[in-house]
């Protein structure tokens, strides 16, 4: 297995502390100005996808009556999901926000006719469609509200600075008290330049907060219809996962075989020659074949005990006869490291699910082992809302890690296969901490 644990680790980076308030930089800062460009760019985008939607959905029904609206609407469909592919991108560059591409067309079999139906059966498709009614209407909505909003707040704020050069064209702001017109409250320039200016700083302030409220359903929209669905999410989950499982049950057939070939069966093959020897001396010199036979003995020996550590390996006749915790004590007396164990369950769970426990904890002892330098590991096995948790400690060097390429991603890899999860705590110089989450499926 890879090593898994390294000696050094750079020191965690001190959290920046912004010198001027949230409040007040908001306005200037560039997520404000994004946002408020996605808007702005929402409502053309918005019209020609509206527009788009309502040509394909007329067409498709003008010609169905020839059979000709089938395709029609198809390709429409394939055009929507192109526009929905933009909307993405845009998406991305300015709110941030990252979509998955939703799942891929699948036709059954090749040809046109294939494919228009696999456009049609697409739920992704349609929500595509869907998109594009929805959000014109609130594109609309959304960049009168925030162009109104934001260029009224600047200029209320500018006005200081601007109305002392168009004075002469302004006259005195006045409050009229009652309807007759006969009492007149006259207000001061000063007064009235002043409470403008304030009016518009509190809407340049609460401005970035109302442009992050209207994206927000921007957002939604986009996460909600463009993206995958969940079912298809999970559809390709499943088959990574199935792919997952595929890859590692070749590489441990691979294992198998390495350890069978140099090992038992190696093993094996120079004990049948060492007895064909002793056959041939056995008329010649007795004694020489007695010894050779006696070495035979000793290879059997330890070719049994090779073929009872792999078969071991694979999966512990104590496990499947006495369940996880014999297993486990049986596992740990075997590790050079000194190993606590404790487990607490109330039954077994799933044979395959308690083979994955078995597995898992073997490969971070094995770690441990090889790799941390421990003096003392513990073992904690217990049974809680449906999921089967493992944690593995060791009071070694830390740095143990999942990132690709490490000894812990493959096993990461395996536990994510069966809806598992692997959390690793290792800070530098230790102790490791390896927590294990398995569904129970009892």
């Amino acid at each position: 297995m890879d090593t898994a644990y390294s000696a050094h680790s750079a020191p965690a980076p001190r959290p920046h502390r912004p010198r001027v308030p949230v409040g007040l930089s908001a306005p200037f800062s560039g997520r404000t100005w994004r946002e408020f460009l996605h808007l702005c760019l929402s409502l053309p985008l918005a019209c020609l996808t509206f527009a788009y939607a309502v040509a394909v959905v007329a067409l498709s029904a003008g010609l169905l009556i020839t059979f000709l609206g089938i395709p029609v609407l198809a390709g429409g469909l394939a055009g929507g999901r192109a526009l929905g592919a933009l909307e993405r991108a845009r998406a991305r560059a300015l709110l941030g926000l990252d979509v998955a591409a939703p799942e891929p067309l699948r036709p059954a079999k090749p040809g046109a006719m294939a494919w228009v139906g696999a456009v049609l059966k697409s739920g992704a498709s349609w929500r595509h469609l869907l998109y594009a009614f929805l959000h014109f209407p609130w594109a609309l909505c959304a960049f009168v509200f925030s162009v109104t909003f934001w260029t009224v707040g600047w200029a209320l704020l500018s006005f200081p600075l601007w109305y002392w050069t168009a004075r002469p064209y302004i006259g005195l702001p006045t409050l009229w008290l009652d309807g007759s017109g006969s009492t007149v409250l006259y207000v001061s320039p000063t007064v009235a330049v002043g409470v403008t200016g304030v009016v518009g700083l509190l809407m340049v302030l609460a401005g970035p907060w109302v442009i992050r409220g209207l994206t927000q359903v921007d957002r939604v929209l986009v996460q909600g219809l463009l993206g995958p669905s969940p079912l298809g999410t999970r559809v390709i989950e499943l088959e990574s996962d199935r792919g997952v499982v595929a890859d590692t049950a070749a590489a441990d057939l691979r294992r198998i075989e390495r350890d069978l070939r140099d090992g038992a069966q190696a093993r094996l093959t120079a004990l049948a020659t060492d007895l064909g020897l002793a056959k041939e001396t056995l008329a010649k010199d007795p004694r020489a074949a007695a010894r050779m036979v006696d070495e035979a003995h000793g290879e059997v020996k330890i070719a049994l005990q090779e073929l009872r550590d792999l078969a071991r390996g694979i999966h512990p006749a104590i496990l499947t006869d006495r369940g996880l915790g014999p297993a486990l004590s049986a596992l740990t007396g075997r590790c050079p490291v000194p190993v606590t164990v404790q487990v607490d369950l109330d039954g077994r769970p799933a044979a395959a699910i308690e083979g994955l426990a078995y597995f898992t904890v073997s490969e971070l002892l094995r770690n441990v082992a090889e790799h941390s330098g421990a003096d003392h590991a513990s073992v904690d096995v217990w049974h809680s809302a449906g999921q089967l948790m493992l944690m593995v400690s060791d009071d070694g060097r830390g740095g143990a890690s999942t990132e690709a390429g490490g000894g812990l991603a493959g096993l990461a890899a395996r536990l994510d296969s069966v809806d598992g999860l692997l959390v690793v705590d290792s800070p530098a110089g230790g102790p490791t901490v390896v927590t294990a989450e398995l569904p129970w499926r009892g």
